[in-house]
């Protein structure tokens, strides 16, 4: 088994609205902002070599919407989907699974590409895994929800017939050495893959903790739908992947893949930080 690092490019969103309540003059130290108050966060998703399935763990954002959308994201970086599968040796055909952790743009807008006007899989040979609960909440969306989710991303995929569901089942096996953790203040039913590498327990935390700037509790994005679930979602399992030392591996931290965590008289926090390449 391996895993990989899959960089996908950097794009900006409202550093208030990626803090929520937490004042500008506080969480500006730890990503500072632009003139418009803009934050650059990763597009960081994961290969796995798993026996004869090579699984990706989300897809970012891609790239067939229209000028006008991504103006609003401003899109930087040298890295793309293609790119870092081609550094290592590998071509979207020979995805075997795309795991979502959920189905807002910026994880999975990479699943569908146009072909001339029509929109098609992006991962010809591989199996879409979402789950019921949150396919039924991102394609009947609530008005508060609905530009994250949008519709040639999603209903491409069950068109195809490679759509796939995961029950929805705390600990339930996605493979011998992936478990699957379910989070529901975010978005409904969102899932972390929790993957045994190298005697380690790796979490893939998708936004129940999108950077380590997250960690302090009260730092919940304005995104949420239910903060306070959010809250004790992040309360919860900071406990357990401290007394369990856990590696926490991290979507959207611009600069840490990952890290450990340890307790401090301000509650738990970053311990040490490294790239997944060093496990």
């Amino acid at each position: 088994m391996k895993l990989h690092t899959i960089n996908t490019g950097l794009f900006k969103l409202d550093g208030g609205a990626m803090f929520g309540v937490v004042p500008k003059s506080i969480w500006n130290k730890l990503n500072p902002a632009d003139d418009n108050n803009m934050c650059s966060w990763a597009m960081r998703c994961m290969l796995v070599e798993d026996g004869n399935r090579l699984v990706l763990i989300d897809n970012g954002i891609g790239n067939k919407q229209d000028a006008k959308f991504f103006s609003h994201y401003y899109l930087h970086g040298d890295d793309t989907l293609d790119k870092s599968l081609a550094a290592l040796g590998y071509h979207r055909n020979d995805i075997t699974d795309v795991f979502l952790t959920h189905l807002h743009f910026d994880h999975c807008g990479g699943s569908i590409e146009r072909e001339g006007d029509k929109l098609v899989p992006a991962f010809k040979n591989a199996h879409y895994w979402s789950n019921e609960a949150h396919w039924k909440w991102a394609t009947e969306p609530n008005d508060r929800e609905k530009a994250s989710f949008l519709r040639d991303n999603i209903l491409p995929i069950q068109q195809s017939g490679q759509l796939k569901f995961i029950d929805q089942q705390d600990g339930i096996s996605f493979t011998d050495h992936i478990r699957v953790r379910f989070a529901y203040g975010h978005t409904d039913a969102m899932m972390l893959p929790e993957i045994r590498y190298n005697g380690h327990t790796i979490v893939y935390m998708a936004d129940l903790l999108p950077s380590t700037g997250h960690i302090p509790l009260p730092y919940v994005m304005a995104y949420d739908m239910f903060p306070l679930t959010t809250l004790e979602e992040k309360k919860r399992f900071l406990m357990e992947a401290n007394e369990r030392d856990y590696v926490l591996y991290f979507e959207h931290d611009p600069n840490v893949e990952c890290c450990t965590l340890q307790s401090t008289e301000k509650g738990i926090r970053v311990h040490e930080t490294f790239p997944l390449a060093n496990l």
